[in-house]
């Protein structure tokens, strides 16, 4: 062979491995690239989902092909040495939650990886910026020589130790001391240069984590909740930089959190027993990677020591004791003399799993200065901090030794304003009543705040103070799950930016670690309350991990129940609650339904459907569980009801829930099976997927020719109530020909019979305002959310309320509000300012917002919205207002989606797309253009037209 034949060979080798960039595309800018939804995670367990965010200039730019490279060191991170995994060119247009199908990813690793793509022209991008993930321990034999271990004894001698214990049904309290809070300290010698070093610690019970002396990272009351005896988590931190040559000291303090709940609840009827899972118990490993490549472990077992301290008593629902007169001093430095210290005791506590916590944690959010500070009836001083929170009180005081100062939070005042009302927040329930005490040690300026405990409240009660209390003594802190808000809505109403701001506040501080009921009195994960708000948390926050971790709670909370139709059948089914031993009865239909809906709803926002198949089998055996309540007339024989609707109390005055809760529930039912044909078909399950599709067309004949009656005196029909009414529109299972009558009637009763108000609990009030505004009734909508007299959202904001009440009552006719003031269930319907109002969808054929559906309905009253609603692609941003019937729209749709965008016929025709009619803009633009609708890629959209419907 020749030179040249050589020379002209290697050309040819040139210009093949350069094919694939010949059109290199610098356009499309990577800026932001996850696993599992985050970045650079630092504790995955289980098999990654790899997704990027894109920048692409220009429109209708979508990607053709994706190349991951992953490999176990940067160096590798190459085509021809990716070690771990190379995907080649992979043609596809998924961009978000890209499988791994490398080798087997293993503990305590830290991967390397990079991805390019292609555009819809064969363009190529260059390679991403290098990212890494981090694995945990996976496995329980990665835990080494770590020991559970606990308090050996309880050493309490401070006479504050006790609070009284009293329900509702018991004559007179009696004091309870609870588990102690346990302190434990150890001390390591670092011999020789670090080049790494990790902690994995997991607390059953609330746990803090200190290090020479301070607190190890920012998260408090950790970990998340859930049923300990089945599944806990573990919290990772990176501690190279806080360990030092030489001598390190390590401490712990422990305490009770939902784990040693051995006070609370003890004498629910429903459970009859202790809910305790034991006493507090604490896992803690270090491991240590030297400089020099050797490593090493450090870790809790019986060589740690321990006491009690000036925590003298604690309680998740009563609240912390602190006796400044038993403090340790600093017992964790190195030095300490702990020779008066108990050795641990090593626990054995009941445990199948720990896996990383993979949430958000708990953290202090925010701080609140006092508003208003005034004297109580009683003479006692009354801080108002305007806003109800989930938190606790901060303090600064200085009194004499052995005084003690009582901090008694609640939501509300008596109506006439001169104390503190505690009917919201359930001492009754619960049997303890919200208060923080603080014991002086009487040496100067003391600062204090609680560590496990946490109350919702927005005024408090301070007694054992010298002086008037303001911004110096007392804060309120926010503490909550530190979920990100991603979304954001607001109008040209300033009445509906409020309630879009109450409906967030009622959320916020009902998450911690499990989506709550409330922030007092109860802290439970009902399910009717997590299904209820789950779409409008969804649109305002990153809840990706969250629900994931609540399917966790709910599928440890199943329990072996008999068939009600074939009692010799034994189904897997969750209580009313999860997680916990208070767990109420099994899950009827519209509470359980929970266990569909999250996944169904974290797939339609994200797109994911790894959560789908994870819980399928679980899905369908609660599915046919509930099928075991049918009766001979096709209806399921189960149902909990349209919980709180105006003036509601079920034992008061019942018949206030104006539908019926078979009817509810069923139509709940007829939804979830059609949910279940889906992931039946998503599971190449066509037996079950025939079957749902059957059972759903019989529920919609039965529940029909059952429930939907004419309107005496009218031309109308409904289902009896508004709630029903409201459902059978959401769910489509109204029939065609009657659409048109069912909606009048709807209206009928609200305008006619019920005076322009919703007489809806939390199923019908969530989708009440979507149902009018989706059947050309917005204005209607607009009129029973804003009207100012009873029953209305408007009406609770007059009322001075800052978070959603659980009743709706007259509050101006009561003492003072009872029952709960902060419960999220009411923020299901804000998911209208979003769908309804903003416009944006996520198409249930493409989820994820892969496409989207444009459609903003509204009110005469609305001229304007902004809605920004967080995707796994990107933000959309839809701006839009109306100027005598012109519509205008600002749109971004972002790389790697489409939007869909509604317009009848006649809107057509005077549509604008960028200052050009639709059809010159559609000459150089790729635009599909479909009954009712056009159909366009991503980039910036200017959009005008006459809005007909106005």
């Amino acid at each position: 062979m020749t030179k040249y034949q050589i020379y002209f060979l290697l050309l040819l080798a040139i210009i093949f491995s350069c094919a694939d960039n010949s059109k290199e595309n610098n356009t499309l800018v990577f800026k932001k690239l996850l696993v599992n939804s985050k970045e650079n995670p630092s504790t995955i367990e289980g098999k990654p989902l790899f997704s990027w965010f894109v920048d692409a200039k220009g429109y209708n730019k979508s990607q053709t092909a994706y190349h991951i490279l992953i490999a176990s060191s940067e160096e590798k991170l190459n085509e021809n040495e990716a070690d771990v995994w190379n995907s080649e060119k992979v043609k596809s247009d998924k961009s978000t939650f890209v499988k791994y199908k490398g080798k087997a990813i293993k503990a305590l690793k830290t991967y390397f990886w990079k991805v390019k793509i292609w555009d819809e022209t064969e363009a190529v991008s260059n390679w991403s910026e290098v990212q890494t993930f981090q694995t945990g321990l996976i496995d329980s034999k990665n835990w080494g020589a770590s020991k559970w271990i606990t308090l050996n004894k309880d050493t309490r001698t401070s006479e504050h130790r006790f609070r009284d214990y009293k329900t509702g049904r018991m004559q007179k309290p009696e004091p309870v001391d609870g588990f102690a809070a346990s302190y434990f300290r150890n001390e390591v010698d670092i011999e020789k240069k670090l080049k790494n070093a990790q902690a994995y610690i997991c607390g059953l019970g609330y746990y803090e984590l200190y290090l020479n002396g301070e607190k190890v990272g920012d998260h408090v009351l950790d970990p998340a909740p859930s049923n300990y005896d089945k599944q806990a988590y573990y919290v990772n931190y990176d501690i190279t930089e806080e360990l030092k040559l030489g001598k390190n000291a390590f401490g712990i303090i422990l305490g009770n959190g939902f784990y040693g709940q051995n006070i609370s609840w003890k004498r629910d009827p429903e459970s009859n027993k202790d809910l305790a899972y034991g006493p507090p118990t604490v896992k803690l490993l270090v491991k240590l990677k030297y400089e020099d490549g050797t490593e090493a472990d450090f870790y809790t077992d019986e060589a740690w020591k321990e006491a009690t301290g000036p925590i003298v008593f604690n309680n998740i629902y009563g609240g912390d004791t602190y006796d400044a007169r038993y403090e340790l001093g600093d017992w964790t430095t190195v030095n300490y003399d702990d020779k008066n210290w108990e050795n641990a005791k090593e626990a054995s506590p009941k445990l199948k799993k720990i896996s990383a916590q993979q949430i958000p944690p708990i953290k202090k959010l925010k701080e609140f200065e006092p508003q208003h500070v005034f004297k109580g009836a009683d003479g006692e001083w009354i801080v108002d901090f305007g806003q109800n929170i989930a938190g606790w009180v901060k303090l600064n005081v200085k009194e004499k030794e052995g005084q003690l100062i009582e901090v008694i939070t609640t939501e509300a005042l008596l109506n006439n304003g001169k104390d503190i009302f505690q009917g919201s927040t359930g001492g009754g329930a619960n049997g303890m009543a919200q208060v923080y005490k603080y014991i002086c040690k009487g040496d100067g300026l003391e600062s204090w705040e609680p560590k496990f405990s946490y109350h919702g409240f927005r005024y408090a009660k301070i007694t054992g103070i010298s002086k008037k209390p303001d911004a110096k003594m007392i804060k309120a802190v926010l503490v909550a799950t530190d979920i990100k808000e991603t979304g954001s809505f607001t109008s040209s109403d300033e009445l509906i930016n409020k309630m879009h701001s109450i409906s967030k506040w009622t959320i916020v501080d009902n998450i911690h670690g499990i989506p709550e009921d409330c922030p007092h009195r109860e802290k439970c994960g009902w399910l009717g309350d997590a299904h209820a708000f789950c779409e409008y948390a969804l649109y305002n926050y990153d809840m990706y991990d969250f629900y994931k971790k609540y399917m966790e709670d709910i599928r440890t909370q199943m329990r072996p129940t008999k068939g009600h139709n074939n009692p010799e059948i034994n189904f897997q089914v969750p209580t009313m609650i999860a997680p916990g031993k208070r767990t109420s009865t099994y899950a009827k239909i519209d509470w359980g339904v929970a266990t569909m809906y999250l996944p169904w709803y974290n797939y339609k926002f994200y797109g994911d459907d790894t959560i789908v198949k994870e819980y399928y089998v679980d899905m369908k055996n609660l599915t046919e569980f509930y099928l075991n309540f049918k009766g001979e007339d096709g209806i399921m024989q189960d149902g909990m009801g349209d919980w709180c609707p105006p003036l509601w109390d079920r034992r008061n005055n019942p018949s206030a829930m104006e539908c019926d809760p078979i009817i509810s529930a069923n139509a709940y039912f007829y939804d979830v099976l059609g949910i279940m044909e889906r992931f039946a078909k998503m599971n190449n399950d066509s037996v079950y997927e025939a079957k749902m599709k059957q059972e759903k067309e019989a529920l919609k004949m039965a529940f029909n020719k059952e429930f939907l009656v004419e309107i005496p005196n009218t031309n109308y029909q409904w289902y009896q109530s508004q709630t029903a009414t409201v459902q059978a529109l959401q769910f489509n299972m109204v029939p065609e020909d009657k659409i048109e009558s069912v909606v009048n009637g709807l209206a009928y009763n609200i305008v006619e019979v019920k005076g322009g108000h919703h007489s809806t609990g939390i199923h019908g009030n969530r989708y009440i305002y979507t149902v009018l505004s989706n059947y050309g009734k917005a204005d209607l909508a607009y009129q029973i959310l804003t009207t100012p007299d009873f029953p209305s959202q408007t009406y609770v904001i007059n009322s001075g309320f800052t978070t959603w009440p659980e009743r709706q009552f007259e509050w101006e006719k009561m003492e003072g509000p009872t029952n709960s003031l902060n419960h999220p269930m009411h923020s299901g319907f804000a998911a209208y300012f979003y769908e309804s109002l903003g416009g944006i969808k996520s198409s249930e054929i493409h989820p994820g917002y892969k496409l989207f559906v444009v459609d903003p309905e509204f009110p005469n009253e609305i001229t304007s919205t902004k809605v920004s609603v967080p995707t796994p692609y990107g933000n959309i941003k839809n701006d839009w207002k109306v100027d005598n019937g012109l519509l205008a729209i600002n749109l971004n749709v972002p790389f790697n989606t489409k939007a869909k965008l509604m317009v009848t016929s006649s809107e057509l025709e005077s549509l604008e797309i960028n200052n050009q009619l639709v059809e010159d803009f559609k000459k150089q633009n790729t635009l599909e253009i479909v009954e009712d609708a056009v159909i366009f890629g991503s980039g910036k959209y200017q959009i005008k037209f006459s809005k007909k419907s106005m």
